[in-house]
């Protein structure tokens, strides 16, 4: 999925919807917009009309289904992405990146920490390897991820997601740490940073 492809796809939403929202992209294709450019079959988004009502969402979905049909790109979207998992991403709203503006839709991108929580939930190589590389490349500071994460941990809802979560970022950090942050990261007392905001207690 490259950013050509996405400005296409949108700009053909743009098109055959004529009204106005805010989209909020998430997934590989945020990972792209962020500089990691990998195969990708998909685009998943947010969305937030500036008319809400069920029928500016049908008007919204046919207009998405139409653009579907004639770019060949499949799409996952809902009005909260929120809800795609049983790990919260918080207040992530209030934590996106203006992309562009594209006929009448405000592009925004997910913030990278924000963006990674679905990653580290499912934390398949791929995912593992788009957070590696878009931490890095923007340059995000190890702290504020490791309080995002550690939020996370703590507010979302008792499961078995939350015991998955715990050890896939403990996991990230140590073996990724080094890599992202440079060779004076310390991944025990990185871990120990994260038990103490999540409020683990050894």
């Amino acid at each position: 999925m490259t950013p050509r492809t996405i400005n296409r796809f949108f700009r053909t939403v743009a098109q055959e919807f004529g009204g106005t929202a805010t989209l909020i992209i998430t997934g590989a294709a945020a990972g792209s917009l962020w500089g990691h450019i990998r195969p990708s079959q998909d685009i998943d988004f947010g969305v937030r009309l500036d008319h809400r009502s069920p029928a500016g969402w049908e008007r919204f979905q046919a207009a998405v289904s139409r653009t579907v049909q004639r770019t060949g790109i499949q799409v996952n979207y809902a009005e909260d992405i929120d809800r795609w998992s049983s790990l919260s991403l918080l207040d992530y709203r209030r934590h996106t990146k203006p992309y562009r503006q594209i006929g009448t839709l405000r592009i925004r991108l997910l913030d990278p920490v924000y963006w990674s929580i679905g990653k580290l939930s499912r934390y398949f190589d791929l995912d593992v390897d788009d957070v590696a590389t878009v931490l890095k490349r923007q340059h995000v500071p190890v702290d504020p991820a490791i309080r995002i994460w550690a939020k996370t941990l703590r507010v979302s809802p008792r499961s078995m997601s939350l015991v998955q979560f715990r050890s896939q970022v403990e996991h990230f950090l140590r073996t990724y740490g080094r890599s992202i942050w440079g060779s004076r990261f310390n991944a025990d007392a990185a871990v120990r940073q994260f038990h103490q905001a999540a409020g683990i207690q050894k």
